[in-house]
């Protein structure tokens, strides 16, 4: 039996110590701000949902004593942004940024103040290689 079709990953739920920190710390680092639409779950405990500028990825922030990370949340890239991520990441201060090349792809890899851990890579393997060595 084959599985109905699923659209895409709609949120991550990312656990953390403070949300008010961490909601200034993705803002700065990804670029993630809040949805305006899902602002009222944020009270009473509920998520604080947090959203890129083209509404596709989703982040939902709980608050939560610190506690072992099981998963990664890994994002997709284009050649010429894993290059501006590589830049931008560099320049945020304190911010531990390891390159992994794969051999079919590159990826970046840190974590967040709450230790939950993220991964940017990008399949187009050649095309971010060169745009790496223009940066």
């Amino acid at each position: 039996m084959n599985a109905p079709r699923l659209l895409g990953v709609d949120h991550v739920h990312v656990f953390v110590e403070d949300r008010a920190a961490a909601e200034a710390w993705y803002a700065r680092v990804l670029g993630l701000a809040r949805s305006p639409g899902l602002a009222f779950w944020a009270s009473g405990g509920g998520p604080l949902t947090l959203q890129d500028r083209d509404d596709t990825v989703h982040i939902a922030l709980f608050e939560r004593p610190r506690q072992p990370n099981r998963a990664t949340l890994a994002l997709r890239v284009g050649a010429e942004a894993f290059a501006a991520w590589r830049a931008h990441l560099a320049a945020v201060p304190a911010l531990a940024v390891t390159v992994e090349d794969h051999e079919i792809a590159l990826s970046l890899y840190f974590s967040d103040p709450d230790g939950n851990p993220y991964e940017i890579t990008t399949y187009e393997h050649a095309a971010a290689r060169a745009a790496l060595g223009r940066a």
